[in-house]
């Protein structure tokens, strides 16, 4: 079993979700809020220590055409030094509308206004795992 933590990047918070590849689910697992690089890391780290992945997924946020604007930038920034200060693979997934599927899902739940402030970045983040992690899925399913 591998274990997967993914990030859904923001300029003020970062939410966290946990996945597991051999039974393909996704569970939202924290909310990073930040002002600094160091507190942002600092957090990361005991996530690290206490999951121990085997890989990373970074959503990647791009405008409704596909173009990339400058939170992809800071995305990638965010990546590579994921990858750099964890020697982890990193892979990425397109995280349009992960936020609003965190948003209705939360709805769903009967979760609502300043309520789902909370929990909406993790929520998200794990709605861009579960895609990556039925992709991964599929694509094994197909030989690929």
């Amino acid at each position: 079993m591998a274990e997967v933590l993914a990030f859904d990047f923001g300029a003020k918070r970062i939410g966290v979700a946990l996945g597991n590849t051999e039974i393909g689910t996704a569970h939202p697992l924290a909310t990073i809020a930040w002002e600094k690089k160091s507190e942002c890391f600092s957090a990361i780290d005991l996530l690290i220590k206490e999951w121990q992945p085997a890989l990373l997924v970074v959503g990647l946020p791009l405008s409704m055409d596909g173009s990339e604007h400058e939170l992809t930038r800071l995305s990638r920034l965010f990546a590579r030094r994921l990858a750099a200060r964890y020697e982890l693979p990193i892979e990425f997934v397109d995280e349009r509308l992960s936020s609003f599927a965190a948003e209705e899902a939360l709805k769903e739940a009967g979760v609502s206004g300043r309520a789902q402030k909370a929990h909406v970045d993790q929520v998200a983040a794990q709605c861009l795992l579960q895609a990556y992690l039925e992709e991964s899925k599929r694509g094994i399913a197909q030989g690929q």
